[in-house]
């Protein structure tokens, strides 16, 4: 379980280190259509890279499980042929090989299954995209999103690749319309309600601020984070966390005891209004943390779980 911790942060600090980069929006345009010639396209990825297909891949690997959903939303989830083991979502990923943990990549085994396109990850992963390339496979880059933009932008480089771009696009407009029916809800909100975001437990808690896509998400759910005024994703102190006295806790900790048990425990928590009412919440962090087609419904779930009232 420790080893597990250990990763866990190290995963956590890359991130941080690419929170604060963006999208280089003239390096990777979002909006445009393939460029087409003949019957080869090419595609921009967010390196700037400009990749061309000499028709639609037919075998995928993806190695970052937010790709790997949109591809299924998308309707080309039966081309996946390789993921992580970090993929949950859908069902049908169970029964696909698992080449990579999302920092390290079986190289050997993806370069023997000859993908027609690998969606890679900007996490960490430079000189494995490197050794893909050289192998002659096609190596198609996505930044880690920072906003609901550059997740709707993920949605349309993906779908421009698989020759699906309409799909991309009623994807993008179906989830702006969650968000819309979200609004509609959380505007009846009068007092919004603080709540502290715990991704990472003691002793070395971390949380998340402005700056990243869950604190957009958030905001959508009617929701004010403790933290907005920090960036990314940073450790904090216990002491902080008290004096700033939420009136709920999420927690998206996923591994070891139960997390609403341990931090309703925490020795000097005892004033924490939370703690008082026992608002205290553990959430999927496969739906509230990664930035793919259901970032709608992780809001929706802050909302329902904070404000259940206004569901009724």
């Amino acid at each position: 379980m420790k080893l597990k911790r250990i990763y866990f942060l190290l995963a956590l600090i890359l991130a941080l280190a690419l929170a604060g980069c963006g999208k280089d929006d003239e390096a990777a345009p979002k909006e445009t259509d393939a460029k087409k010639s003949g019957d080869s396209y090419t595609v921009v990825d967010d390196r700037g890279v400009e990749i061309t297909f000499d028709k639609v891949p037919e075998t995928v690997i993806s190695l970052q499980p937010s790709n790997t959903e949109i591809l299924f939303e998308l309707g080309v989830g039966d081309k996946v042929i390789g993921v992580t083991e970090y993929d949950v979502w859908p069902e049908e990923v169970q029964n696909i090989e698992k080449v990579s943990d999302t920092i390290n990549v079986n190289l050997e085994r993806v370069i023997e299954l000859n993908p027609d396109v690998v969606f890679a990850y900007t996490m960490g992963g430079e000189e494995q995209v490197e050794q893909l390339e050289s192998a002659g496979l096609k190596v198609f880059v996505i930044q880690s999103a920072s906003s609901i933009e550059d997740v709707y932008g993920d949605i349309g480089q993906i779908a421009q690749v698989m020759g699906v771009e309409n799909k991309g696009k009623e994807l993008v407009e179906k989830i702006k319309g969650q968000f819309a029916e979200l609004k509609e809800k959380t505007d009846k909100i009068e007092q919004k309600k603080k709540v502290y975001f715990e991704i990472a437990p003691a002793p070395d808690i971390w949380s998340i601020g402005s700056g990243t896509f869950q604190q957009e998400l958030i905001e959508a759910a009617g929701i004010e984070n403790i933290y907005r005024d920090q960036n990314g994703w940073f450790s904090i102190s216990e002491e902080d966390i008290i004096n700033r006295n939420p009136d709920a806790i999420i927690t998206t900790v996923n591994y070891g005891k139960d997390p609403t048990v341990e931090i309703k425990s925490r020795q000097g928590w005892e004033s924490v209004t939370a703690i008082q009412n026992g608002a205290v919440y553990e959430l999927d962090a496969n739906i509230l943390d990664r930035p793919g087609p259901r970032i709608a419904e992780a809001a929706e779930l802050m909302a329902k779980t904070i404000y259940p009232e206004i569901f009724e």
